[in-house]
């Protein structure tokens, strides 16, 4: 569905991304790990639209859409869930998961039909429906600004770092709604530093580092990946160039060469 190739991209002049290949097939949940300042989260704004790539290409089923806008992307059927802070405090928890319906507000039907569909999946839209989202929880939170991403139907999902200051209870239960959403056959994208969980969650992991792709693979492959284990699951706490194996191209199903 979704294939970045040879992506450069940054801020102010510099480049974080330095020739991203990146590949995220339909109906998979593909989580992106590595360390602080890896590009990660940067990955998910070019998708989006909030980056423009200054090289390489971003494509979904083929047709190029790197450098469009937000809108266009969003219409394209690509929704993000940011890190944090998502949500309108002062506004209600519905008000809230309306809000993802905005480009289809004007089809009241579809908007009252994708509302529903949203309440039955994530029952906290209907039961917290009248309550001012500033008093939830930071799990609660996070469910609340799935389900607005959920309002649009999206075809691809991008979740930035959704386990971010989540107590444990809010955490197991992210974990849960993102576990639906892969059983129920959605494609998301998953940007998460507790590798545990992210690589738990998803069917394909993606090891960042230095702004480059540095490993591809099935999820368990990636995560009892020897250098891996020891870097993230092990205790480890550096990453360096040489820690990581080549990156690995073609088939993003396939296990990484150690």
């Amino acid at each position: 569905m979704l294939q970045l190739k040879a992506v450069v991209a940054g801020y102010g002049g510099g480049s974080v991304l330095r020739g991203v290949d990146l590949e995220c097939a339909e109906r998979t949940i593909t989580c992106v790990v590595g360390p602080n300042g890896a590009g990660k989260s940067t990955v998910l704004r070019v998708i989006s639209g909030l980056l423009v790539p200054t090289e390489g290409e971003v494509r979904l089923d083929g047709e190029p859409i790197g450098g469009r806008s937000p809108e266009e992307i969003l219409r394209r059927g690509i929704a993000q869930v940011p890190q944090s802070h998502a949500l309108f405090p002062a506004m209600t928890v519905q008000e809230n998961v309306l809000m993802g319906g905005y480009l289809i507000r004007k089809d009241k039907r579809l908007l009252a039909e994708r509302l529903d569909e949203v309440r039955q999946r994530l029952p906290i839209v209907a039961e917290r429906a009248r309550e001012h989202a500033g008093n939830l929880s930071g799990g609660q939170r996070r469910m609340v600004e799935i389900a607005r991403c959920l309002m649009l139907a999206p075809r691809l999902i991008l979740l930035d770092e959704p386990s971010l200051g989540l107590d444990p209870r809010g955490l197991a239960g992210v974990a849960e709604v993102i576990g639906q959403l892969g059983r129920a056959g959605a494609t998301v994208l998953l940007v998460e530093q507790n590798v545990r969980l992210g690589l738990g969650l998803a069917t394909h992991g993606v090891v960042m580092e230095g702004g480059r792709v540095r490993l591809t693979g099935t999820a368990a492959a990636v995560r009892d990946n020897p250098e891996i284990a020891s870097l993230y699951l092990g205790g480890g706490t550096r990453w360096t160039s040489e820690s990581l194996p080549p990156s690995r191209t073609g088939d993003p199903g396939s296990p990484p060469t150690a």
